[in-house]
């Protein structure tokens, strides 16, 4: 994605307020264009306002049928002009993934708020941001779309993080994401859910997908129907319910305990080899080495992914149509690979529609 794409204000879809009364009611109050009932509902089920007696979520991202949405929650100080609600969330719903950038322009929106008490300032800001990329405000701090590039979001997780968690083992995952598989990643708390899940496509970097990341899902009959239909996803949940849902999976991470399973179905195609025990070397060396940061650690995986990429060309042909190259299976067979290495490669062509039809 390029970087002005990410400095683009028209990727912002609308704007929405929810609000919990002092009688402990949770209503969805306004919305900036109109909403669908479908997605208001999801909105109030992601906001933390909903749960009883649960931990206030500061900020919460996630993404539902392409549509990506980030949420704030205050609780209202007895100061504010708000005399009826004890606590409100602002939504912001889009196109993009830059959750960084979505959290700064809420904060803003939720200073506003808490200050007028009305959501027409909160709308001037948004149409501000809409059309000129920017919102400035003396007392409630300033907003500038551009200061947000969409390279910056994908690299502000930490893969150091994952791998001093996972050691070798995120190789798995490493694997898993080369061959578009579904990674299924629980912890109870949602923050530890969005941070990690966040950061596991950059694993992938010559992707640069983060389509595939569904930060916080709900074992909601339709959110796991829109889950079901994309073919390869990272989704992170916080209803330990999940881990008995193989349906939904082909690698299961339960962070809280630190394990990584592979779910049976899975197995074959995530045959480790030698070719996976040297990636995963890679993976740990890079990671562990105190001089380098997250991002040359990427580098260095991407550099190895490419290697990978090199290995399949000899065995990939122009299609009959001549549209695209193609896996010729005898070629690969004949250079007689270890099993795991021959598997891996034809997994990979499968998963990069490679093979011939």
């Amino acid at each position: 994605m390029a970087a002005t794409e990410a400095a683009d204000p028209l990727l912002m879809l609308g704007v929405g307020l929810i609000e919990k009364d002092t009688n402990g009611e949770v209503l969805w109050v306004w919305c900036y264009p109109s909403t669908t009932a479908t997605l208001r509902n999801l909105l109030l089920r992601k906001c933390c306002l909903t749960e009883e007696n649960k931990l206030l979520h500061p900020f919460v991202f996630g993404q539902y049928r392409r549509t990506w949405f980030y949420i704030t929650t205050v609780e209202v100080p007895d100061s504010s002009i708000l005399k009826k609600v004890t606590h409100f969330s602002i939504v912001l719903t889009a196109k993009d993934f830059n959750p960084e950038k979505y959290a700064a322009f809420t904060r803003i929106l939720c200073r506003m708020y808490l200050k007028h008490g009305s959501p027409v300032k909160m709308m001037e800001s948004y149409i501000a941001v809409l059309t000129k990329g920017i919102c400035q405000s003396e007392e409630n701090g300033s907003f500038l779309s551009k200061d947000f590039d969409a390279r910056k979001a994908y690299l502000a997780g930490s893969i150091k993080d994952i791998v001093s968690q996972f050691g070798m083992e995120t190789v798995i995952l490493h694997t898993a994401l080369m061959l578009k598989k579904r990674i299924v990643v629980y912890h109870p708390k949602i923050e530890a859910v969005q941070e990690f899940t966040r950061t596991l496509p950059a694993l992938v970097w010559h992707r640069q997908d983060w389509t595939i990341l569904h930060s916080y899902v709900h074992l909601d009959a339709d959110e796991l129907e829109a889950l079901q239909m994309c073919p390869g996803y990272v989704a992170g949940f916080v209803d330990s319910e999940v881990s008995n849902r193989s349906d939904l999976y082909d690698v299961f991470v339960n962070l809280a305990d630190g394990e990584i399973t592979i779910a049976p179905l899975a197995k074959e195609a995530m045959t480790m080899g030698k070719l996976h025990k040297e990636i995963g070397q890679l993976i740990v060396q890079s990671a562990e080495d105190p001089e380098k940061s997250d991002s040359q650690v990427i580098q260095d995986i991407s550099l190895k992914t490419k290697e990978i990429f090199t290995n399949l060309a000899p065995f990939s042909e122009v299609s009959d149509d001549g549209e695209k190259r193609v896996l010729n299976y005898e070629a690969l067979k004949q250079r007689r690979f270890p099993p795991a290495t021959e598997n891996f490669l034809y997994h990979l062509a499968a998963a990069e529609q490679m093979l011939k039809i």
